[in-house]
């Protein structure tokens, strides 16, 4: 491994328990491979299935004798015990005391588990403060998270040019969304100069009426003339005193060599490049690999083609702040395939919309379910369920064993932040995966779903009685108003409501229409009095599953610094933490810098 030059220390953030980095990845790899409960909470069990099999997934999944424990501890105290109790002292405020193999449970993912700690209040009092005119749109999280990484991403291009020489031109930002982060750091005190590449249109529109507001650019100056435009509108006005806009844009068209009668909100953003400044370049485009040679060849272009700066050398450095599932790949990849790049400094999110690398799981996977395709979702390509552009992205997590997988239900769980739930927020979530839960019984009671078997059940690694080689057809159901939730009545009424009215279904509508619109109170009251009393099996279950999915995202994080160190290109690459967790979870940036 290259020796640390700018980095820490200790380039993953791994308890002190282990050796060295690579004792660290071995040892993770081992345990997420062989331990049976580690697979049955991070992607052996799934929300929609809990009452769909007797005696349900609760009793299945986990250990007897971890269940009268479980279901007499307060939820909130559970995730005390889980997260903050000194396991080696006496438990206080139990009414009945943790089994053993509970409590080794419980170590081992917390050893797992990459270390979070940012030391929130002296780094924030060290951070500059962003101007008022720059925060314009930030929420408090945002700003956090600009303020934090902004520094974060200047200190290393200092770093970069005193080490290696190696003076970064330009920033590369991954998916610049809103632009807060490109906008703090073309701004003072920084004054970059920042490439913003964002593939959604109203995106773009919407950051760039943002640099005017904050300074960075000005809006387009055109010729008008109010009164000659209102002089048109009266000429268009017909005897009913409405205007007919239609004859109005003609008679717009005559005159519009003279003057410009565009809204305000379609005039262009322009910028002025000056030295010292900094300055903002957006780039359009979806990107789909880390290849950026389009991109590339479009910074510091003027409107006509020609660049001024063409003859200077751009020495680039891809920066992102939760770029989502596979656009961290590619930010990182980007390091390797574009001669310009030489570091990149990329904060990950949405590990749900990272697609799989990996075929389904084998005989070797006993407990893992495949990511299943929605019965009323959109079709998905087949050659989406082997992307080479997936999870994983090292050689040696995928030729571990089988190779490392994670499904769908793993990688979203890994988007939860257990240490910031509160009661409140915690009841409300619960009771929508209770809700959830009784109405997939409820489709599977009345043929709206059907069971199905993960395995060939002739072959000899499928157990044909096994809860997690049998589930049910998936159901897209998505957002519903916050009053569908009051009740479970209202809530099925609210999914039926959906599921045969809106466009979105339409395809799966008759279905529905056929199965469920003459399901009445009394049968839903039915269930609800059936299936309440082991709602507590729910909150305890998903507790786990959240706090197990913390050392999920140690894999995928694990995984991309291995990747990184397995590349002759790279000279060294790192992990660290870069937000305060109780304001921003997914708080770890993953670094390489170029040789």
């Amino acid at each position: 491994m290259a020796t640390n030059m700018m980095g820490p220390e200790q380039p993953l953030p791994y308890a002190e328990c282990f050796a060295s980095p690579e004792d660290y990845v071995n040892q993770l790899l081992e345990f997420t491979s062989s331990s049976d409960m580690f697979q049955i909470l991070s992607g052996g069990v799934h929300i929609i299935d809990f009452f769909t099999q007797e005696p349900g997934l609760f009793h299945s999944a986990l250990p007897p004798e971890w269940h009268d424990f479980l279901l007499s501890c307060d939820i909130m105290r559970l995730l005390d015990l889980l997260l903050r109790d000194d396991l080696d002292k006496p438990f206080e405020n139990l009414e009945k005391q943790p089994p053993k193999s509970f409590i080794d449970y419980v170590a081992s993912i917390r050893k797992f588990s990459l270390r979070r700690e940012f030391g929130s209040a002296e780094n924030e009092k060290k951070l500059p403060a962003l101007p008022r005119h720059v925060a314009v749109g930030m929420k408090p999280k945002k700003k956090h998270e600009v303020s934090s990484f902004a520094k974060y991403v200047q200190e290393l291009s200092q770093d970069l040019k005193r080490n290696n020489g190696t003076e970064i031109t330009h920033f590369v930002d991954f998916g610049s969304g809103q632009n807060y982060l490109g906008r703090a750091l073309a701004s003072e005190p920084y004054n970059r100069k920042v490439v913003a590449v964002e593939g959604r249109e109203h995106n773009v529109s919407g950051a760039k009426g943002l640099d005017i507001q904050s300074g960075l650019a000005t809006r387009q100056v055109v010729m008008r003339n109010k009164k000659v435009y209102q002089d048109l509108r009266s000429k268009c006005r017909g005897p009913d005193g409405f205007v007919d806009e239609a004859k109005l844009q003609e008679a717009i068209k005559e005159v519009s060599g003279a003057f410009d009668f565009r809204p305000m909100r379609e005039l262009l953003a322009e910028y002025t490049v000056e030295e010292g400044r900094g300055t903002v370049q957006y780039v359009s485009g979806r990107l789909d690999s880390g290849e950026l040679s389009d991109v590339i060849a479009q910074i510091d272009q003027n409107p006509d083609g020609t660049s001024p700066l063409a003859e200077r050398q751009k020495s680039l450095m891809a920066i992102s702040i939760h770029s989502c599932g596979n656009l961290s790949h590619y930010g990182i990849r980007s390091l390797l395939l574009n001669p310009e790049i030489h570091a990149v400094a990329i904060v990950g999110c949405c590990y749900n919309l990272l697609t799989e690398r990996l075929g389904p799981p084998t005989y070797k996977h006993p407990y893992l379910r495949p990511t299943l395709q929605a019965i009323n979702g959109r079709l998905r390509q087949e050659s989406e369920k082997r992307d080479p552009q997936g999870f994983p992205m090292s050689e040696k997590f995928t030729g571990h064993q089988d190779g490392v997988r994670l499904n769908i239900t793993a990688r979203m769980m890994a988007c939860q932040a257990p240490a910031n739930w509160g009661r409140e927020e915690s009841e409300a979530f619960f009771t929508r995966h209770y809700y959830r839960t009784v109405l997939q019984r409820i489709f599977l009671d009345r043929g709206v779903v059907q069971r199905m078997n993960h395995r060939d059940p002739e072959s000899e690694s499928s157990d044909s009685d096994s809860p997690f080689d049998i589930s049910t057809s998936p159901v897209t159901i998505g957002s519903l108003p916050k009053s569908a939730y009051s009740s479970l009545k209202t809530y099925v009424r609210g999914v039926i409501r959906k599921l045969t009215t809106s466009a979105e279904f339409k395809e799966y509508g008759h279905v529905m229409n056929a199965k469920m619109a003459d399901i009445t109170d009394e049968v839903i009251d039915e269930y609800e009095k059936r299936f309440a009393p082991r709602r507590k099996e729910i909150c305890v279950v998903w507790t786990l599953m959240s706090f197990t999915a913390v050392v999920v995202e140690s894999l995928i994080v694990s995984d991309r610094w291995t990747f990184l160190q397995e590349q002759a290109d790279v000279q060294e690459a790192w992990v660290e933490t870069v937000f305060d967790y109780a304001q921003s979870p997914r708080n770890l940036v993953v670094v390489g810098i170029k040789k």
